[in-house]
């Protein structure tokens, strides 16, 4: 996988890539706590299907500039998406792919500028709708804790001791079973100064603080709401502990025709890095047809 950098949406983005330049762009998403590392298994199966595989890593995470304006509400990852588009040369023919916050992102881009994306693919979080009221069940409201913890200021603190501790205990939560040393290690490469970390918790606080959102993404922010027009696979890990299963609703109901679902058995929320082999088949066969 080559590393390169581009130019999108006023940002300088760090990516890998593999496959033909001239193929179909594959755009693929992270989110949170982890980076652009975690495609490294989709890339080049992606790149073998003829598709131009791009993992950038987002907005605030190193080696992807820190925004100077400071937008980390999904509007601005929306926004980025459809760039990153523009700027890698993507046509009607291109795809776009999405984990955890790279999910919702994905939503976003292609209800927002659904001529950009041909097919989608998302993991680890269903569309916003169909999550509803389940959020705030006893049993996701333990797995959700981190998130409304973000919302102090302690959280800026806590996540560096003990050499981000934090980060290794989500990891282990998330995804009982996994190792994911490496993994976690590329994390805090990522965001282990105080800006980075300030940045990463950033999407948690705009998510909740409406004074953090802006107006001039009032658009991108409402498709990240919106049903996706265009067909989407929806992965999901049996044993995740970060979005149970039994909160995702009904994804396929706000999901275009053509839309599939698959549950993936003996995976958590790290369910492309758990079972990469299951994953990537479904993916780039999805994506492909």
């Amino acid at each position: 996988m080559g590393h390169r950098t581009v130019s999108a949406n006023g940002l300088e983005f760090a990516y890998f890539e593999a496959g033909p330049a001239d193929g179909p762009l594959a755009l693929c998403l992270h989110g949170f706590p982890d980076s652009a590392h975690t495609w490294r298994h989709l890339l080049p199966e992606l790149a073998q299907a003829g598709f131009h595989a791009v993992a950038p890593f987002l907005r605030g995470y190193a080696p992807t500039q820190i925004p100077v304006d400071g937008h980390y509400q999904i509007g601005a990852v929306v926004r980025d998406a459809n760039a990153l588009h523009e700027a890698l040369g993507g046509g009607d023919d291109a795809v776009i792919i999405g984990h955890d916050w790279g999910a919702l992102a994905t939503y976003g881009a292609v209800a927002h500028q659904p001529d950009r994306w041909r097919r989608a693919a998302a993991a680890a979080v269903p569309p916003t709708s169909a999550i509803g009221m389940s959020l705030f069940s006893y049993a996701q409201l333990q797995s959700s804790w981190y998130m409304f913890f973000f919302l102090s200021p302690l959280a800026d603190m806590a996540l560096p001791l003990d050499d981000f501790s934090f980060i290794d205990g989500l990891w282990a939560d998330w995804s009982p079973g996994y190792d994911g040393t490496w993994d976690v290690a590329k994390v805090k490469e990522s965001i282990g100064d105080p800006a980075h970390i300030t940045a990463a918790i950033g999407y948690y606080r705009a998510l909740y603080l409406p004074e953090l959102q802006v107006p001039e993404l009032a658009d991108e922010q409402a498709a990240s709401m919106a049903p996706t027009p265009k067909p989407t696979l929806y992965l999901h890990g049996r044993d995740d502990a970060c979005m149970l299963l039994g909160s995702i609703g009904e994804p396929l109901q706000f999901l275009a025709e053509g839309s599939d679902m698959e549950i993936v058995d003996a995976a958590g929320h790290f369910l492309h890095l758990e079972q990469p082999d299951l994953v990537n088949r479904r993916i780039v066969e999805f994506l492909a047809s």
